[in-house]
């Protein structure tokens, strides 16, 4: 393990190692509190693919591309943070599902139904509304 620890330090300083566990252990935490805040609260019927969902719709354009370049890039963030927490401590699954919720691409609507219609992944979303008393999220039928 010495051996490991010294090659390791050949290549990153111990510095950044001590950050890198302190945003590792933060992320950790931080996801453990926002996620299921935000799954709460998101509507029933928010993963529906038959229901319509307009994002400042009725704000200036400006305000509206200024929005939207955030909601990416913190959509980004999640993803990628979501794609570490696969390997690292975290709800992996979850912070990418909620990653790809705030970009907007093509077919996006699919894919979170797709995913979210993953009998492991719908059931723990569930069962977390439950405990708040939320609704369970409705799904559109398959195909």
């Amino acid at each position: 393990m010495g051996d490991l620890l010294a090659t390791v330090q050949q290549w990153i300083p111990v510095d950044v190692l001590i950050w890198l566990t302190v945003a590792s252990a933060v992320g950790f935490v931080g996801t453990l509190v926002a996620i299921p805040m935000i799954l709460v609260r998101l509507p029933a019927d928010y993963f529906d693919t038959r229901t319509p969902r307009h994002w400042m719709k009725d704000h200036h354009p400006a305000l509206r591309l200024l929005g939207l370049i955030v909601k990416n890039v913190v959509g980004i963030v999640f993803l990628v943070a979501g794609f570490a927490m696969l390997f690292l401590p975290g709800q992996g699954v979850l912070t990418m599902l909620i990653g790809i919720s705030l970009m907007d691409f093509p077919r996006k609507r699919q894919l979170e139904a797709k995913m979210v219609g993953q009998p492991t992944l719908l059931g723990v979303i569930n069962s977390m509304r439950h405990k708040f008393g939320k609704p369970p999220l409705t799904l559109a039928p398959g195909p």
